[in-house]
């Protein structure tokens, strides 16, 4: 068969998986140690190359699952870095994806496996390539997509209270918010569902316990 791409240069296409989880009240994503060369030892995303057999969605659903063990995971795809020497070793053009997933959801077993960590955004030690740049750029379109739509849902529990919402909000944003007109806001955008249940694992008194709405899966 013939080829008619020979006169070109040939590349290679990886995705990078930026995974955001939330815990002990800080935003926080999943970082390991390069086991190969180039770059072995230093902090990086984790990743994979491409498949001649899939797709960028198959293949980051592919790494994905891999590392956390879950199935459904909410992704979206933050961009592609084609530097030309991004890569020291050969030309490497990544799409990168972002995830968020319940931290209590990880199973701690592949954690372990992966030799992997939960670094807090804030204390991010300097990361292999341009992995920080995609890091970068996924908390901005976060940043930009939570004011439009409820993107802390991933990173909570099944059932959450409004303070836990409201505080994984801020960490994503990067900012405080007036807890009075925040949970008017959130009330009144339609997408949660108060149940009958009480947390009062932080007073007597409790507090009411929330859900995502169902079938609302269009507007994220």
């Amino acid at each position: 068969m013939a080829n008619y791409y020979d006169k070109y240069t040939q590349a290679y296409v990886s995705v990078d998986c930026i995974i955001f989880g939330f815990d002990k009240g800080k935003l926080r994503i999943l970082l390991g140690k390069r086991n190969i060369d180039p770059g072995r030892g230093t902090w990086s995303l984790y990743g994979g190359f491409v498949a001649p057999t899939e797709t960028l969605d198959e293949a980051a659903k592919r790494v994905l699952t891999e590392l956390t063990g879950i199935e459904d995971v909410y992704m979206k795809q933050t961009g592609a870095y084609s530097a030309i020497e991004r890569d020291p070793v050969s030309r490497v053009i990544s799409v990168a994806y972002y995830a968020l997933i319940n931290v209590k959801d990880y199973d701690e077993r592949l954690r372990q496996q992966y030799n992997l960590e939960w670094v807090s955004l804030n204390e991010m030690p300097e990361l292999f390539s341009d992995h920080g740049e995609m890091v970068a750029d996924a908390l901005k379109l976060l940043q930009r997509r939570i004011e439009a739509a409820p993107l802390c849902y991933p990173l909570l529990p099944e059932l959450f209270t409004l303070t836990q919402f409201q505080n994984v909000y801020e960490a994503i944003a990067g900012k405080k918010v007036d807890k009075r007109n925040f949970r008017k806001k959130i009330k009144q955008s339609g997408v949660l569902i108060e149940t009958n249940e009480i947390d009062k694992t932080t007073s007597k008194r409790g507090a009411a316990l929330y859900r995502l709405k169902e079938n609302i899966d269009d507007i994220f």
